[in-house]
């Protein structure tokens, strides 16, 4: 694997709402807790408890903004984190083209001793 993977940004979007709230973050380029409240079936506190979360680990960045802060995403971060899921793809896709060699090699086997 060419690039190291962030368990904690993994955790981070392994939530279903965590990547629904990027996409909505992304489509209108930025958004707070209760803006993104409006749109999906969470509460408010929950969103920002999700928000501190993509925060936390860089893919989201706030900026106070009256009594709320809005969230952008951060693309570089995303970017990085596309990256590392390409490389864990490359990886396993690697990984089962092996086992398909040696699971033919085997029938091969077997079917040369019948």
């Amino acid at each position: 694997m060419t690039a190291t993977v962030d368990d904690d940004l993994w955790s981070a979007v392994g939530d279903p709402t965590r990547r629904r709230m990027l996409d909505l973050l992304l489509a209108t380029g930025d958004g707070t807790a209760t803006s993104l409240s409006e749109q999906l079936p969470v509460t408010r506190q929950a969103i920002a408890k999700h928000l501190g979360v993509l925060d936390r680990v860089g893919l989201v960045h706030a900026t106070p903004a009256g009594r709320e802060r809005r969230y952008r995403v951060d693309e570089a971060q995303l970017a990085r984190a596309v990256a590392q899921l390409s490389s864990v793809g490359a990886a396993w896709d690697a990984r089962l083209r092996r086992i398909k060699r040696i699971a033919e090699a085997i029938q091969r086997t077997k079917d040369q001793q019948q």
